[in-house]
């Protein structure tokens, strides 16, 4: 691309050998800070951010070597007047120290290549409208000037639980990649209002975006639907336990990764999730319990991203889920076992 066909100010940048495989709003989050998700989203829609010269969605993930076309007004990290006039988050007001101790209390395990948290409920992963404080804030207010822990995989504002980040962008890609290749098989406790039937089996049922398109992931509604821009979306299931004919404990394993899947995949089995009016509606409330959404993610079984070593990481169940696990006298330390229904590809 010339440098007339550029336009005046933009910058092309090459993607780097440890830039490779992440999402591309994760790579401008790593090098341009400063700019914020709904900006880039408007940038992309208006075809001003590209890719080797085609239009790109945040979503996409970049290659060693390809040419992102960064526009003039994207706010560089050594523009003074863009730093000061972006609202510095909760997050990023806090000490050193202090976003340390925070991370310290929630770390179930770390070592030289991963940081394993046990997110809290109601806490964001990342930023979005009217959203500053959130983990990918604390993680900067932790090491402002260098390479800080990545995000590797979401967990919603209302979902708790094991939320696995990456040391170096080396091990981001390595586990993005043995994510996408469903290398990493995920166990989620959730509280149904009934036991689906059959009480264990698979859902396989597609799912599309049906709502808004904002940062904000409130804004977001999927619907389970068989049209042409639905998405493959499978999720086992197992009920562990029942209190009476009422609700139920549930292990859920998303074999795939769809936005709210286990939460839309639960309310079309009629088993919708307690707390989960979006996809549950009233019937999702239930009474003696904590309004709020009963969905944890219990556990994470993956190869190390630098020794190939499996490891299988817990978190202790906590907050209001904990407190309806004693209401109805369920065990908070069950092993869930999987069937090895389709091989390594199937977890």
């Amino acid at each position: 691309m010339s440098d007339a066909a550029k336009g005046p100010g933009v910058e092309m940048r090459a993607v780097a050998a440890p830039d490779e495989g992440l999402r591309l709003d994760r790579w401008f989050r790593a090098h341009f800070p400063a700019l914020g998700h709904g900006a880039l989203e408007r940038m992309l829609r208006k075809g001003q951010v590209r890719v080797d010269g085609a239009r790109a969605k945040a979503n996409q993930r970049v290659a060693e070597g390809q040419e992102v076309r960064i526009p003039p007004d994207v706010p560089r990290s050594h523009d003074a007047k863009s730093d000061a006039a972006r609202k510095p988050s909760a997050a990023e007001r806090m000490s050193r120290k202090d976003a340390a101790d925070t991370l310290k209390s929630w770390t179930i395990y770390e070592d030289e290549a991963i940081l394993a948290i046990n997110k809290p409920f109601g806490l964001a992963v990342q930023g979005g409208t009217n959203t500053t404080r959130h983990v990918d804030a604390l993680l900067a207010a932790l090491r402002p000037d260098g390479e800080r822990p990545r995000l590797v995989h979401r967990l919603d504002r209302d979902t708790g639980g094991l939320l696995l980040l990456a040391k170096t962008r080396r091990d981001a890609a390595a586990l993005g990649r043995a994510l996408r290749e469903r290398d990493v098989e995920k166990t989620y406790w959730a509280l149904a209002v009934r036991a689906p039937r059959p009480r264990e089996g698979r859902i396989d049922l597609p799912i599309a975006k049906r709502g808004g398109y904002g940062a904000d992931e409130t804004d977001e509604r999927m619907a389970p639907e068989g049209s042409g821009d639905a998405k493959k979306a499978i999720t086992d299931v197992q009920t562990v336990d029942q209190a009476g004919q009422g609700p139920a404990f549930l292990a859920l394993r998303p074999v795939t990764g769809r936005t709210h899947q286990l939460r839309v995949h639960c309310a079309a089995i009629g088993a919708p999730i307690v707390g989960d009016g979006k996809y549950g509606g009233a019937e999702a409330k239930l009474e003696g319990v904590a309004r709020k959404l009963h969905l944890f993610c219990r556990s994470m079984r993956f190869g190390h991203p630098r020794t190939g070593r499996e490891m299988t990481l817990t978190a202790p169940l906590g907050g209001h889920m904990a407190e309806t696990w004693a209401f109805f006298g369920f065990a908070d330390d069950v092993d869930v076992a999987w069937p090895d229904l389709d091989g390594p590809k199937g977890r």
